[in-house]
Order: C-alpha cells, then structure tokens, then sequence
C-alpha cells in the first residue's frame, strides 16, 4: 500500500511508484511523439524584432558587433538566438514535469570546467538564462544545435540523425539510472575528466581521442596566470590590462577622467559587496587580493552588448594573478513563458541556477547589484575570468566525434535536470524504448529549417540597413 502525497502536492514526498505514475501518465495526454512537432504559427513575432528589442536594453556601440557575429552562419545565429527559441518552444507539447533549465542549452555551453579541488569536469557552463521550466526545452534546445551544426559540417540527414538519436538516448538512459539512485548519490554524481574517458572517450576514433587529449591538455593552461600573461602589459612600471578594442577596453580608454573615476568606484563597491555572497572561506582569501585595473570586455555570441567588467587582482606579489568577470544578468528569455522566479535580484537567479545544476562550481561564484554612471541599477554575477575551461570546435568534427561529444552532453544534462526535477517521473515519461529519440530528431530537423529562415531573415536586415552589423 502506498502513502498519500502531503497536501501542498510536493514531489519529493511522494514514493518512487506515485512519481513513476505521474510520469507514465503524462504519455497519455502529451503522447512522446508529440515532442516532435514544430509548426511556426502566423502570429509568430520577426525576429529580428525579437534580437532588437533585446539589444535596445545593451551597450548601443556593441550592439552591431553582435549581428556581425550573428550573421556569421546559422549556428553562431543559433547561439544568439536563445530568445526566439524560448517563444517558439512555449508553444510546443510539454509534458508537465519540470527542472531547473539552463534555458541555453547548445552544445558549446558543454564543456570541460575546473572543480575546486582541481580535477577536470565535463559540464554545462553558461547560464544566463536558467529558470525552472519544460525539461524537453533544454533538451530539444541541444538537439537541434546538433543538427544546425551537423548541416554546417555537411552531414547527411542520416548522420545528423544519428547523432541526435545517441544524444537524446544517453540522456534517457542516464536519467534512468539517475531515477533508480538515492538522493545523495545523484547530488554527488559528477562526470570528471577520467570517467569521461572510460565511459565515452574510448570507443571514438583515434583522431577524435587526439582532440579530447589536446583539449584536456589546453584546458588545464587555461587559468588566470594564462590570461595575466595574454591580457597584460607593463606601463610605466605598472602591470595593466592591454588594450584590443573592441573586444577589450581598459578604463582609461572608455571614458573620460571624471567618468572613468565614478566607473572605476562603482566596479570597485560591487567586488567589494559582492563577497558577502560567498562563502566566509572564500571571502577570506579574496580579501588577500587587490584589484590594479579595470576593463570592459565583449563576450560569447548572445551576451555581446551587456555589460562586462573584467578585474585584474595581485595577491602575494606580481605574479599571482586572479582575472574576475562581472557579468550583467538581465531578465531570462524564458521569464515570459514560464515566470519571473523567486529572487529578488537576477544575479542571484544565475548563480542559484548554477548552483544547482553544475555539480561543482566556481569557488568565486557571487553575485551583487550596482547603480551605473547613467543612473540605472543593474543586476550582475561574478566569477573568474579562465578557470581551466576546455571548448568544443564542432566546427572540425566529424559525425563519430560529434555523436559521442553530444553523447556526453546529453548525460551531463540528465544530471543536472535529476538534481532539481522530478528524475523518476521523467524518466518514466521517457521509458525504455526510443520513442522520444526519434521525436527529437524530427524536431531538431524542423526547427534547423526555422533556423536558417532567421538567420537569413537578420543577412537581409543587415543588408537593407534595417540593422548595422560590424565585424570584431
């Protein structure tokens, strides 16, 4: 005999067979082939309505580095397009079950990340835009960057589709075995480098292992002395943060005096503040550094325009560095569909969701408010600048890389959804067969066609004038 569900409906106190049935009940009225569609209804919003209205809330000189990069091809548009996809995912079956969602979900926001303890991990890294939503989102996000990027390679139709049958169906599984674990068990499960190596790297090609091999070793240089010695110069005597504009502008080239003061006092207040959102260990060893200089910096693809502030710190003498970035956290672009969330500030919703869905995190990890030089409060987070991060280069796999690569991805987000969603219930919904595999890969396919018709629809806006794009 089970027990009853408490009264407020919560999960987590229900038995593994209450959980298993909401699950296998939530096929009946959203069967798992469903999960294939994808229709663009007439009333879908332009979107290059959608990329300019996020981009009238950034830096307006950024802006056209943004849809240069954008234009590139259908994948950096993808990579950008986070906000098109979440009105277009709202309006396709959901199951019902929920999870904390990256809300970004592409393959290159996969890749190999530092643990405290210095061991390598494979994880997801970006989440600007995590909120509780649909698990299927993140998933169906990945799937169809899989196949965006498969077309770009020039696959057939019949690798892109092998790759997102391995990918969805290593998500499957290990949620499966996720949903027979523990509590404890599945918060502790983390995929480091080794049993990376064992579970997914050995059965690649000779080449593609090369490229894991060359990857880890470059990920491991990968830190704050590495980009000391890259982003700095010596000027009179003083180390600084060198110049390459526009990607990186040092104070005293953005502003004038007067400005550039009030700039460098307000960045000064938020690392100062923001320290009080780690942990009292870690605030300990940051206040044995001092900050020297201060830059702007342009990022990634989909965050080029907000504001980003990079902070060279010395510690016991001049050559131990430590580059912290913060990063402005606007509203997620799921908000709309799925709701605003619990906290306060939209600093704390990033370093929250990560949190929570990374197995281990940044030990700089914080977040702060600031009011800027034109008045306006904004939200940020904080974290070091390079920190043993490995990327991808899809661009130069072939379909066996590929499909182990999203092999991996697929395993590294069922961990992060069995941390904060229902793992049994999903995992029931998904089942043994692969009916949802199959789904994805109709799905993925549709929307890389929707893709493509965006992307070409922002070259069109480019080359009418309707929008400026710069290269940088």
């Amino acid at each position: 005999m089970t027990s009853r569900p408490p009264a407020d409906g919560s999960i987590w106190h229900r038995t593994p067979q209450e959980r298993a049935a909401l699950g296998k009940a939530a096929r009946s009225s959203v069967p798992r082939s469903s999960q294939a569609e994808f229709a663009p209804t007439e009333k879908r919003p332009d979107p290059v309505d959608v990329i300019e209205a996020q981009s009238a809330r950034r830096v307006p000189e950024l802006v056209p580095i943004r849809y240069g990069r954008m234009t590139e091809s259908p994948f950096r548009f993808y990579r950008g397009a986070a906000a098109i996809m979440a009105g277009d995912l709202a309006g396709t079956p959901r199951s019902g079950i929920t999870a904390q969602l990256c809300g970004d979900a592409h393959l290159l926001n996969f890749r190999l990340l530092a643990s405290p303890e210095r061991r390598l991990m494979f994880d997801i890294n970006d989440f600007d835009e995590t909120l509780p939503g649909p698990w299927e989102w993140d998933v169906k996000r990945l799937s169809a960057s899989l196949v965006i990027a498969g077309r770009g390679n020039g696959f057939s139709v019949k690798e892109r589709a092998g790759v997102v049958r391995a990918t969805v169906r290593s998500y499957r599984e290990w949620m499966r075995e996720f949903a027979s674990m523990g509590n404890l068990p599945v918060w502790y499960a983390q995929f480091e480098e080794q049993g990376v190596q064992s579970r997914f790297v050995q059965d690649m090609s000779a080449r593609a292992r090369g490229v894991w091999s060359d990857a880890v070793v470059k990920a491991r240089t990968r830190d704050s002395l590495q980009a000391y010695r890259k982003l700095t110069h010596v000027v009179d005597g003083e180390v600084r943060i060198a110049p390459d504009p526009p990607l990186i502008t040092p104070f005293q080239d953005l502003l004038p005096d007067a400005e550039r003061g009030a700039l460098e006092k307000q960045i000064r207040r938020l690392l100062e503040r923001y320290s009080k959102t780690l942990q009292a260990d870690r605030r300990f060893l940051l206040e044995q550094y001092r900050i020297v200089d201060m830059a702007r910096k342009v990022v990634g693809v989909g965050s080029v325009g907000t504001r980003c502030w990079i902070a060279l710190l010395l510690g016991r003498d001049g050559e131990d560095p430590l580059f912290l970035q913060a990063k402005e956290a606007d509203e997620s672009v799921l908000a709309p569909f799925v709701g605003a969330g619990r906290f306060r500030s939209q600093g704390e919703r990033v370093v929250s969701g990560q949190r929570l869905m990374q197995a281990t995190s940044d030990i700089f990890l914080g977040w702060e408010r600031a009011d800027g030089i034109d008045g306006r409060r904004r939200d940020f987070y904080v974290r070091q600048l390079r920190d043993w991060k490995g990327i991808a280069e899809p661009e130069s796999m072939l379909p066996p890389g590929l499909q182990a690569f999203g092999e991996m991805c697929g395993a590294s987000l069922a961990r992060s959804h069995a941390r904060s969603g229902d793992r049994i219930a999903i995992a029931s919904y998904l089942g043994s067969g692969d009916v949802f595999d199959r789904a994805l890969v109709t799905f993925a396919e549709l929307y890389a066609d929707q893709n493509e018709r965006d992307h070409q629809a922002l070259v069109d806006a480019v080359r009418t004038g309707r929008v400026t794009a710069a290269a940088a």
